[in-house]
């Protein structure tokens, strides 16, 4: 089986890049490097039933079906990834750990079966290390160590 890891170190606390990653007004703003994914119907609760909802391609209807499988806030979040009608799940892991110098955030995402497996990672890992190595570190920067965009002015999810 084919998977993606990615490990990236960032200068921010742990609760300011847990925020990044899963606060739905957020996520958006670090995949638009990719694809620019809307969560619809995220939270970090395990059972949660969600969508990544981008611009359809050819091949590709522009959603994938994800369940968060567990939650650790500021630690863990683990979920399904189904990205066609008829897929077998794989498993996204977001792991975060303290380092001297702010965050270690591990990306991985298991499960890819098969030929067509094999090719999906290879063309979802430059995807994401896009995202991890120029989306994420930007709204990182943007962001106050409690997860709120100071260029907007107020809290980062809009409350």
């Amino acid at each position: 089986m084919s998977e993606i890891r990615i490990v990236r170190d960032y200068p921010h606390s742990p609760l300011k890049v847990w925020r990044a990653l899963t606060d739905p007004a957020l996520i958006p703003r670090w995949t638009s490097t990719g694809k620019g994914a809307r969560a619809v119907g995220f939270r970090p609760v395990a059972g949660t039933r969600f969508q990544f909802v981008a611009k359809p391609m050819p091949g590709w209807r522009g959603i994938v079906d994800c369940e968060v499988l567990e939650v650790r806030e500021r630690e863990l979040l683990r979920y399904t990834w189904v990205g066609a009608e008829g897929e077998e799940p794989s498993e996204v892991r977001y792991l975060l750990e303290p380092v001297a110098t702010g965050t270690r955030f591990t990306y991985h995402h298991t499960g890819f079966a098969g030929v067509g497996g094999f090719f999906m990672a290879k063309v979802l890992g430059a995807v994401r290390r896009k995202m991890l190595t120029t989306g994420l570190p930007a709204l990182l920067a943007e962001l106050d160590e409690n997860g709120v965009s100071a260029a907007r002015g107020g809290p980062a999810a809009g409350r």
